[in-house]
């Protein structure tokens, strides 16, 4: 590739339009080589990467298709603009499960890019309609999922028999185990030298980088919150207890999400063997509808204390229904004295959770006072982010035009889901300033293109560093950002936050690791750190 100015000079690439960043252009010449995994921070341009790779490699086998994969139909649809934005070459090929099998094959005529989520891709190969030797090139993106039964996996094995076959792999979080990242290197066959990483600390990243500030804002829940929780507490800690001989509580004393689906997952074994030499012992079934009520208590627990109590009303209220349809473990719940007590409670409670004002108040100050702006509010929960929504149209401000993004699965008659169409319209809606405040679940933190989002604010934390570096890569992509994580004391939400910030260090070291690089020592914490975290 010659490059002769501040963009990118290719025959594959329209003139003028990518930007020439030595980074990107060894990154995408090593991918030429072979196949590489991309570990980038978010807003540094993997995509740009792979695109420049994608060019030269249709000029070198131009009977060949090239194949560009991403998770979600909001995904696919970006990248085939973008696609089509750069690359000199047919406009892109979009699968997504809504074209037949019979027509999708006259779409595959090279030299052609094809962008689909993998489900089709699988689909079609495993039934035959596909064969991956009509490509010379897969671009995994977010790459991390490529492990377990997720389709990338199956997809990547078939790919390793084609011969000459190249994959290119992008992703901002991998994960933090060391054996995950290397099975996700196994799985779309990378070696280690075939691993690309940038922390954005390198001399020819660094002038690419915007700050971001992230600071968590601390509430407190009002008393009758901590008198719920407590009622819910005290029968989360007996439906423990009485899971008898067949499971007890780790030593360090606190039950976790974590540890309760331990717990299931080794009754289920348990009453597996029972079942295949005769018979489950009724008190084991006792165990297990046991645990599926403690994971129940759990779920409320965390829903009163860093949700609030509209949320746990409606958990409740979904639980109800006619009481012939309910499972057992379902009707113990209700039945609980304590439960019944923390009921009777949260009807006398009047006030919202403090984070449903502190957001309201956030957003408000970022667009009320800074014109053009534009915010992103994570929310576990779409209970949540309905709520969020009406609290910020109840203030009847023109310069305050929120909307709710979430997926496209319909959960009852008052839950709808956005199918692909609205999904991609919401976004665009986004990008023109039609609405300047998205409120949006998990659907929203991966590979979401808005170049200049200011505000980022989890409504909660999140444990997974993964999840935290998408949610936090929202935002300082252009200029300078923001991120707000709203954490109630004495909750999950602490240790959730943390437990994310320890994660992604040790996912640094681990790839320095990996690397054979040196591994750098974990940067002290000063006080002012704990208020306010800078980020590279």
């Amino acid at each position: 590739m010659v490059v002769k100015s501040a963009y990118v000079t290719h025959p594959r690439i329209i003139p003028d339009r990518m930007e020439d960043r030595v980074y990107q252009r060894v990154i995408s010449e090593h991918a030429l080589r072979e196949n590489v995994l991309v570990v980038l921070p978010t807003a540094l341009g993997k995509t740009a990467i792979a695109m420049r790779a994608m060019a030269e490699w249709v000029e070198r086998y131009p009977n060949r298709s090239l194949l560009f994969l991403a998770p979600t139909r909001p995904l696919v649809q970006q990248h085939a603009h973008t696609i089509e934005t750069f690359l000199n070459l047919p406009p892109p090929a979009v699968l997504t499960g809504t074209i037949t099998p019979e027509k999708r094959k006259a779409l595959f005529a090279p030299p052609q890019v094809v962008v689909a989520t993998p489900q089709v891709i699988r689909n079609d190969v495993e039934t035959g309609a596909l064969s991956l030797d009509l490509f010379s090139m897969i671009v995994f993106d977010e790459a991390h999922r490529a492990v377990g039964d997720y389709p990338y996996v199956d997809i990547a094995m078939a790919f390793k028999r084609v011969k000459g076959g190249r994959t290119i792999g992008i992703t901002a979080s991998p994960g933090n185990r060391i054996e995950r990242v290397r099975e996700v290197m196994e799985n779309i066959g990378v070696t280690p030298s075939g691993l690309e990483v940038r922390d954005g600390s390198e001399s020819d990243v660094e002038p690419y980088r915007f700050g971001i500030a992230v600071e968590p804002v601390y509430v407190d829940n009002p008393r009758v919150i901590g008198e719920i929780s407590g009622a819910l507490r005290h029968a989360l800690e007996r439906r423990v207890a009485a899971l008898g001989r067949y499971w007890r509580q780790p030593q360090t004393g606190e039950i976790t999400t974590s540890s309760l689906l331990e717990a299931g997952r080794i009754l289920q074994a348990q009453i597996a063997r029972f079942k295949a030499s005769g018979g489950v012992p009724a008190d084991l079934w006792q165990a297990n509808t046991q645990q599926a009520v403690a994971m129940k208590l759990n779920h409320a627990i965390e829903l009163v204390e860093t949700q609030g109590v509209n949320s746990l009303e409606r958990f409740v209220e979904r639980m109800r229904g006619p009481e012939k349809r309910r499972s057992p473990s379902t009707g113990n719940f209700l039945g609980d004295p304590d439960v019944r007590r923390a009921l009777t409670l949260l009807a006398s409670v009047r006030s919202e959770h403090p984070k449903i004002g502190k957001t309201v108040e956030l957003v408000r100050d970022e667009l009320v006072y800074r014109e053009g702006g534009k915010v992103i509010v994570f929310a576990q929960y779409r209970d949540m982010a309905e709520l969020l929504v009406d609290k910020l149209r109840s203030l009847s401000s023109p310069q305050i035009r929120p909307v709710r993004f979430v997926g496209q699965a319909t959960k009852g008659v008052s839950d709808k889901g956005l199918k692909q169409k609205e999904q991609v319209a919401i976004l665009e809606d986004f990008r023109n300033g039609t609405y300047n405040c998205l409120v949006a679940t998990s659907v929203a933190e991966e590979g979401l293109d808005v170049p200049d989002t200011d505000l980022v604010i989890f409504y909660e934390s999140v444990p997974s560093e993964i999840r935290y570096i998408q949610r936090r890569g929202r935002t300082g992509r252009a200029r300078a950002g923001k991120v707000v994580v709203l954490l109630t004391r004495g909750t999950k939400d602490i240790a959730s936050h943390y437990s994310s910030r320890n994660k992604e260090w040790k996912m640094k070291r681990m790839i320095e690791e990996l690397k054979g690089t040196p591994v750098r020592a974990k940067p002290a914490r000063t006080k002012s750190q704990l208020v306010l975290d800078n980020f590279p």
